[in-house]
């Protein structure tokens, strides 16, 4: 099953939810951007980060607005799941901007980074240019769509397209390449859900856009079927589930 949540900026309490108290190894958390656990390395945060390590699903983030990509940037990255992705540690991934990944049978598009709202309140020590995506993130990021056919199952962002900051009333007057480039999408991508959490707010705008803080919302088509004892004892089918799972 994969689950879906907003930003946690650095708080440990969303992965102690009661939705996730049955989620094992087969099981995937994604945040919709400013993850903020690796802001500072202190001895209060490497405790922390410890403790995701001991979960037993695995988180997943794409970037956002309050980050340190300085220290994100030192993680190495590698394939992972069809995309290349920065491993933190085996149960912890950066999801990088443009890649699409494979998680439990579905595909996933995922595009962090945008514009910190208090830009102006932050100093050379705590905000880093690597949050605003460059064009050329946008450019290979259209080449990987073309490249799957302009066809996905689900698009994690951190901003959302500008047309729904307008719909939200949230920032409507910042305007951005990477917002216009989420309004392509939207007329050339095909896909079932949008999800983006830097609005700060759960709602859900129709037919298939949510804005999502700290709700967890769990998607249901990612639900790993029961096997019957047919199933069971089928080695092709045991072989198709073990890559369903990769």
């Amino acid at each position: 099953m994969v689950y879906i949540t907003g930003d946690t900026h650095g708080d440990f309490s969303r992965f102690q939810s009661p939705l996730l108290k049955k989620a094992d190894a087969n099981d995937f958390l994604i945040i919709c951007g400013d993850f903020g656990f690796i802001w500072n390395d202190s001895k209060k945060e490497q405790k922390l980060l410890r403790k995701i390590e001991e979960l037993k699903y695995t988180v997943c983030f794409v970037d956002g607005c309050h980050e340190n990509f300085d220290l994100l940037e030192k993680y190495p990255t590698e394939s992972w799941n069809g995309g290349t992705a920065r491993i933190i540690a085996p149960n912890l991934i950066h999801l990088l901007r443009g890649q699409v990944y494979t998680i439990c049978g579905k595909k996933f598009f995922t595009f962090g980074g945008g514009h910190s709202q208090d830009f102006e309140f932050r100093s050379a020590a705590n905000w880093w240019e690597q949050e605003q995506p460059t064009c050329q993130e946008i450019v290979a990021a259209a080449e990987v769509l073309k490249h799957h056919d302009q066809t996905v199952d689900y698009i994690i962002t951190h901003e959302p397209p500008a047309s729904l900051k307008d719909c939200l009333r949230v920032d409507t007057m910042q305007r951005l390449e990477i917002h216009a480039f989420f309004e392509d999408l939207i007329t050339v991508c095909h896909f079932q859900q949008w999800y983006f959490g830097k609005c700060h707010l759960n709602r859900h705008i129709p037919m298939k856009y949510y804005a999502v803080f700290d709700d967890i919302i769990s998607l249901k088509d990612t639900k790993k079927k029961k096997r019957t004892a047919s199933d069971k004892n089928s080695p092709k089918k045991h072989e198709e589930d073990q890559n369903a799972d990769a």
